[in-house]
């Protein structure tokens, strides 16, 4: 199960920032009154949905260490 929350975890953390690289390109090609989408998607949206997979990949995260700073918690012995 850890395996699958890692590799799940990466996935939208690398997806992120190839969406904003999309995003970067979309908009240098629209300066240049080009797209690479063909207009389906702005490039505010693709930065939307890359900010989303990376909270989403944050709070993963976070709850995979809060689970394992409890676990140490109940082994040591105060």
């Amino acid at each position: 199960m850890k395996a699958i929350e890692m590799i799940i975890r990466r996935i939208f953390f690398y997806g992120a920032f190839v969406l904003v690289a999309i995003a970067v390109f979309e908009k240098i090609a629209n300066l240049f009154r080009n797209t690479l989408l063909g207009g389906s998607y702005t490039p505010t949206k693709l930065l939307e949905f890359a900010a989303i997979g990376l909270l989403f990949s944050i709070a993963m995260q976070l709850h995979q260490i809060r689970i394992l700073l409890s676990s140490k918690s109940l082994e040591s012995p105060k």
